[in-house]
């Protein structure tokens, strides 16, 4: 990234594009700033591309597909070798830059970071989920056998939240699997995905193979609509997602779309105690809440109410500061308008009659004044027809509803449009294999607040926090990503017998 001049004439760098293996200086006219949440300080500029920008990008990919595509998949898993090794090597450097610009602890930043190298792992090892089928003598002498094959160009949109993670759930995948892609990061904090693609292309990915545009609504429509790209991933709002998924499958792609979340946790009396609170505590305020796998809810079931007071006393004692500051538990939200968002839900909160058993909209950090800062947040009393049920917050608040049996609970989680996330704290097997085999939400944690499988698995949220059939990462993003090709063959020798002509539909 090069220097430039902003318009208070103080030199900021400028994030480039990536096209065709070039890094390219945009010639938009539109540029927003990259903004450090916990100060306010100006990172860096980002810019809105062009839609020729656009176009070039998907071109680069395109060219690059007919030679991508024919080389060997272990040529294609070395380079994935060398990527995770080079990403390994860079860690506490692209956890410092994520947390500077995205707000989180430096060690939820490099956690954001491996669970993304968990995936670039996995994609090492990905030659035996592309093998096909095969079928020997279906007929007599015909054999039949499948074969995966690549889409094409691919693309991918980003969310702010984890700027290291989803990036690597997605282009690794991708590209292993013999695609091209053009990577949309988020607008709001580009610079540490920026060096996990430098970092790719060190590793050996070749010119074209992988592209990087940014931008807003435009160049998410310009993406959503080209005619050479086959399928679009995206994790983010579900406002956005119902867009990409509804836009881009009207031009006829591909859509995976990762939306909004209302996750809760199901706590029985049963349930080990300290060991319940200390999972709550940090899955529903780690990462200022967030996370699209945040626990969000609370539902504590019977004499479980009882641990209302305890889940306050632990709160109370997070520590929220400037991320990279040692000791941090929680960090600034994104930006001020994020901020404003979450107040305005904690006002409306207490409007409706919830009670506020924690308050953490006036906080103050000492040295970072201008910080996007919210402390831990707790309602008791909450009702699902409160604002703050019906709408995911994102942001450091933790609702307790009260039921009087786990029937009831099950009842309630399910009544509720997402399907993103659930947990079940207790000590009765009974209890649990209930719970799994009735709720109806694609993700359930046992004794675990943020059940994200590892990527042997896929991630798998449902209902309305999810729409397309195949998620991210796994088996599933490898059928994402490949088409089947079926081949039904015969072959003959000159002392074949001849059956003559066959007009029926039945192989002899």
């Amino acid at each position: 990234m090069n220097a430039s001049q902003n318009n208070n004439n103080t030199a900021v760098a400028r994030v480039k594009l990536l096209i065709g293996g070039e890094a390219i200086e945009s010639q938009s006219h539109e540029w927003h700033d990259i903004i450090n949440p916990a100060t306010q300080q100006v990172l860096a500029q980002v810019p809105f591309a062009t839609v020729r920008e656009v176009d070039a990008a998907v071109s680069a990919a395109q060219q690059a597909f007919a030679a991508w595509r024919e080389t060997p998949i272990g040529a294609r898993m070395r380079i994935m070798l060398r990527f995770q090794a080079l990403i390994r090597e860079h860690s506490k450097r692209i956890a410092a830059v994520l947390s500077a610009e995205q707000g989180k602890t430096l060690a939820d930043a490099e956690g954001d970071i491996f669970r993304g190298l968990e995936v670039v792992e996995h994609a090492c090892s990905i030659g035996t989920l592309q093998m096909g089928e095969f079928a020997e003598n279906v007929a007599s002498g015909v054999d039949t056998y499948t074969l995966r094959q690549p889409l094409g160009v691919c693309a991918g949109i980003t969310p702010f939240n984890f700027p290291a993670m989803i990036p690597l759930w997605m282009f690794p995948m991708a590209i292993t699997c013999g695609n091209t892609f053009v990577l949309k990061p988020s607008e709001q904090d580009p610079l540490s995905t920026m060096l996990l693609v430098e970092l790719a292309v060190e590793a050996g990915v070749p010119a074209g193979v992988l592209n990087v545009v940014h931008g807003g609504k435009e160049v998410v429509d310009a993406l959503c609509t080209h005619k050479d790209i086959k399928a679009i991933s995206f994790v983010g709002s579900t406002a956005v997602g119902t867009h990409v998924y509804n836009l881009a499958g009207q031009h006829g792609k591909r859509v995976q779309a990762m939306m909004g979340a209302k996750n809760h946790a199901v706590v029985l009396p049963d349930a080990h105690r300290e060991q319940t609170l200390n999972a709550l505590v940090g899955a529903g305020f780690g990462a200022a809440g967030q996370r699209c796998m945040a626990t969000s809810v609370v539902v504590l079931v019977g004499a479980a109410r009882q641990w209302l007071p305890d889940l306050k006393a632990l709160a109370q004692q997070l520590k929220v500061n400037a991320g990279h500051e040692p000791g941090t538990d929680i960090g600034p939200v994104i930006s001020r308008k994020a901020r404003q968002r979450i107040v305005e839900l904690i006002d409306s909160g207490v409007e409706d009659g919830a009670t506020l058993e924690l308050d953490g909209r006036d906080i103050s950090v000492p040295g970072y004044e201008q910080g996007n800062f919210i402390g831990p947040t707790l309602f008791s009393g909450v009702t699902t027809d409160m604002r703050i049920y019906t709408q995911e917050i994102f942001g450091p608040v933790l609702l307790v509803l009260e039921v009087d049996t786990l029937d009831q609970a099950i009842a309630l989680v399910n009544a509720n449009p997402f399907g993103n996330g659930v947990g079940l704290f207790t000590q009765s097997g009974a209890a649990a294999r209930k719970f799994q085999s009735e709720i109806d939400v694609g993700q359930v944690g046992i004794n675990i607040p943020i059940p994200v499988p590892v990527p042997f698995f896929s991630f798998t949220g449902s209902r309305g926090s999810k729409l397309g059939d195949l998620g991210p990462y796994g088996k599933q993003v490898v059928q994402f990503y490949t088409q089947t090709k079926t081949v039904t063959s015969r072959w003959f020798d000159d002392e074949s017998v001849n059956h003559g002509v066959n007009t029926t539909i039945n192989l002899r």
